[in-house]
């Protein structure tokens, strides 16, 4: 029965039955010939044939190379940008040069700087400036020509009535304190110098209502002998410009000496001064009309629009009058007008 043994082994096992007699044939001479299949061993075959065609089974594909040792890229945390570095403090001796330039063009923004005060004698700036505490140049240069007029010498006004110094001095404010003040100075003026102001600051301080800055003021602009004046607008814009970060004047007057020669502290004095009542203000800087933004650490902290700004600018900057009545003769402004004039 063929057909049983073909339906058993099927296309493959007679394929390879086919294939194993041909192998028998090509065997050397002496080999044993090879049984003829029997219908029974045919039918008993399909384990073995099965085992025989047994379909190739692939083996599993080796582990990719990445698997067994990550790839370099993809263990890395992907690259983030780099915080900008802080900028780099600045040394002292860039400030000091830094500082020195500012003093260098600030003296070509305000050549004509000066002294605000009216004044035409050292007993006069002595007296203005005690008034000018806690009020501008302006309200004492308008205040002190009748003052003047009246108690012209330190004898005379040693020897005033204080209701009289004191409505005469009212439109300065603290009017009391200061009729106090002047008074007493003018009494030791009289009594220990002879009537006429001193030219050391040791004997300055002694005199009532007389600290540092007024002295240095005298001192400066009266007898030429140079100090740096630290009033509130060189306080604040020295620290600004980060010439110092003192708050006290006196530590602030050492540390501005330590910087620039003392041949410049009156005029750096006059010059700091003008910056800060017309362009760098306490309130709002015009830091677009600046002419040393590009030296100034404190840029930005006011109006940087350049049309804005201007419109902040004072006195002679902004197109107004000075504080001063009468100014030098090279003042590019208008002169202030007098107490009660309108402007």
């Amino acid at each position: 029965m063929p057909d049983k043994g073909n339906s058993a082994v099927g296309e493959h096992g007679v394929s390879k039955q086919t294939k194993a007699t041909k192998r028998a044939a090509v065997k050397p001479s002496g080999a044993r010939p090879a049984a003829k299949p029997t219908p029974e061993t045919a039918a008993s075959k399909p384990k073995t044939t099965k085992a025989v065609v047994k379909p190739v089974v692939k083996a599993p594909a080796k582990p990719v190379k990445a698997s067994a040792k990550p790839v370099k890229a993809a263990a890395s945390p992907p690259k983030t940008a780099k915080a900008p570095r802080a900028a780099k403090p600045e040394s002292h001796l860039a400030m000091v040069r830094r500082a020195r330039k500012i003093n260098r063009e600030l003296a070509e923004v305000y050549p004509y700087a000066h002294p605000e005060l009216d004044f035409r004698s050292p007993f006069e700036l002595l007296v203005a400036t005690v008034l000018s505490a806690q009020t501008t140049d302006l309200r004492v240069n308008q205040t002190t020509p009748a003052l003047f007029a009246k108690y012209p010498t330190p004898e005379d006004l040693a020897a005033a009535v204080p209701e009289e110094v004191e409505e005469l001095i009212r439109p300065t404010g603290f009017f009391r304190a200061k009729t106090k003040s002047i008074m007493g100075l003018a009494a030791a003026l009289r009594d220990d110098f002879g009537g006429e102001v001193p030219g050391r600051l040791e004997d300055l301080v002694k005199l009532p209502g007389v600290g540092r800055k007024t002295a240095f003021v005298v001192l400066g602009n009266a007898y030429g002998v140079p100090g740096i004046t630290v009033d509130t607008h060189f306080m604040r814009l020295a620290r600004r410009w980060k010439w110092t970060e003192q708050d006290d004047p006196v530590k602030i007057e050492a540390e501005v000496a330590e910087i620039f020669p003392k041949s410049e502290w009156t005029m750096l004095s006059h010059r700091v001064i003008f910056h800060g009542r017309r362009i760098c203000h306490a309130r709002k800087p015009a830091c677009g009309a600046c002419p040393i933004a590009h030296l100034c650490p404190a840029y930005g902290e006011g109006e940087t629009d350049p049309e804005k700004a201007k419109k902040l600018l004072k006195y002679e900057k902004g197109g107004f009058p000075g504080q001063r009545l009468n100014p030098p003769p090279d003042y590019p402004g208008r002169p202030a007008p007098p107490l009660g004039a309108s402007s």
